[in-house]
């Protein structure tokens, strides 16, 4: 196959080849025409009709019958220069064609070009009309205007020549130019193939080049970040099955070596330690379908004042034996949102879980719920806008809090606060991920506010239903924000 500058460069010389062949073609048509008119109408300035043009207009008054003078004219030069002579037009002092053309162009006005060179013929001292003689293909020429017209049509050939060249050589040129950034593009395109996902482009030249070289860029930062993350997520992975799977190995070692006696309380660690991996396993497998969007979803309209009751229920019971207190603040009416009302569950229980892992003895964690109208940009250029009712669930405690440094890795997989403690009290480090692929499946936005010393709290908003504008009410503590879509 042949490279693509060497297709643009046969394509550049077959355009400008073309183009200056066809040009010197008709060059040389207008400039051989031309100078057949100069010479034919030098001759008849020197001829002997123009006299007899002027002497017959004073006679008459008029061109009426000056047909045959002409034809006579005409007749006598055709048989000095053989057939294809001129035509030879007359006009009267209009420019308007009396006699010599064609009958369909008696009557009509001489074009200005035709006027300029046609020669005046003048009576009684004043122009009485034109007389313009159009060369014939066939006319001869003199040596001396056959050998200036060689000479202009030679200059015409190298003239052409030379621009032929240099249209080739333009060609390769612009061909090299444009095929190069493509061969840095594939060249960059094979190492990201081979692994090497640090390749890069420069971001120059034209603007196409400029932002293919860009989108490329972004590309490799994104297969770079994702090949980041995929190595982490194996490094954590192994590391949250190794601390599960050595305690199960020890234990069976020292069972197996009599250290340990078979009984239950040494079973129960074993199991517990597998509820642990198992759990981990579910995480992982949950993530994984939610992160290529194939959680299954159950979405209508749900009562979100339920989904908030129903999520301090199950943790009642823990938050007293911790001594932490456990409330609900809704207001008295409450839109209904758009979800699947189990995975919403599922969201906030994992923020009541971790509010209680990190909210000390005589705390308090608060599970709230408020209609908020979001402003919404659209567009490329966010130059038209749109209102958007969401409810905004909220979990805040008054625990230890998250450190300003740690807030962005919140949401990531196996991140903790305290890695040590989470595993010991069960967490696996995913809950917070999957909580926000659980939103974002929803069309929802999840995040975070803290200060140490001042507590967490979290936060989710989701689409409310249709009927969310027709209940709000001020006593609803309707909150107006502007967020970018």
């Amino acid at each position: 196959m042949n490279k693509l500058w060497i297709q643009l460069t046969l394509a550049f010389s077959l355009v400008t080849v073309s183009g200056v062949a066809i040009v010197a073609l008709l060059a040389n048509r207008q400039v051989s025409a031309d100078f057949r008119s100069f010479v034919a109408q030098s001759q008849v300035q020197d001829s002997p009709i123009v006299t007899e043009l002027s002497d017959y207009y004073t006679a008459h008054g008029s061109w009426d019958g000056v047909e045959n003078v002409l034809r006579d004219f005409a007749g006598a030069r055709r048989g000095m220069i053989g057939r294809g002579g001129p035509t030879i037009i007359l006009a009267d002092a209009a420019g308007l064609v009396v006699a010599g053309a064609a009958p369909g162009q008696l009557g009509v006005r001489l074009a200005q070009p035709d006027l300029a060179v046609a020669t005046p013929i003048s009576a009684h001292g004043q122009l009485a009309g034109y007389l313009l003689v159009r060369a014939g293909s066939g006319g001869a020429l003199s040596m001396a205007g056959q050998q200036f017209l060689n000479r202009v049509n030679w200059a015409l050939l190298q003239a052409g020549l030379l621009a032929g060249g240099l249209g080739l050589l333009l060609g390769v040129v612009i061909a090299r130019g444009l095929a190069a950034p493509l061969s840095r593009l594939s060249a960059a395109a094979r190492q990201i193939a081979r692994g090497k996902l640090d390749a890069r482009l420069s971001i120059a030249g034209a603007a196409e080049i400029a932002d293919t070289a860009r989108a490329f860029n972004e590309m490799a930062d994104g297969l770079q970040q994702a090949e980041r993350l995929r190595q982490n997520m194996i490094a954590d992975i192994a590391h949250e099955l190794r601390t599960p799977l050595t305690v199960i190995q020890g234990n069976l070692r020292a069972i197996l070596d009599d250290v340990y006696p078979l009984e239950k309380a040494e079973i129960a660690t074993i199991y517990d330690e597998t509820v642990m991996l198992s759990r981990l396993v579910g995480d992982l497998r949950e993530l994984a379908q939610a992160e290529a969007g194939r959680l299954a979803l159950d979405i209508h309209p749900v009562e979100a004042a339920s989904l908030v009751r129903s999520a301090i229920a199950p943790f009642e019971a823990a938050a007293a034996e911790q001594r932490v207190t456990l409330v609900a603040d809704l207001p008295d009416q409450l839109a209904p949102v758009l979800a699947d009302p189990d995975r919403v569950r599922q969201v906030l229980h994992n923020l009541v879980a971790n509010a209680l892992r990190y909210t000390p003895a005589g705390g308090a964690i608060t599970l709230s719920a408020a209609l908020e109208i979001q402003n919404q940009q659209l567009g490329a250029n966010h130059d038209a806008s749109a209102t958007a009712s969401f409810v905004r669930f909220a979990v805040a405690d008054t625990g230890q809090g998250i450190a300003a440094a740690d807030l962005p890795h919140v949401f990531e997989r196996f991140w903790r606060a305290d890695r040590a403690r989470s595993r010991d009290q069960g967490g696996s480090g995913l809950g917070l991920a999957i909580a926000r692929q659980i939103v974002a499946a929803h069309g929802g936005q999840i995040g975070v506010e803290s200060q140490i010393g001042a507590g967490s709290q979290f936060w989710f908003c989701l689409p409310a239903a249709e009927v969310a504008v027709a209940l709000a009410t001020p006593e609803q503590h309707i909150k107006q924000h502007s967020i970018a879509g």
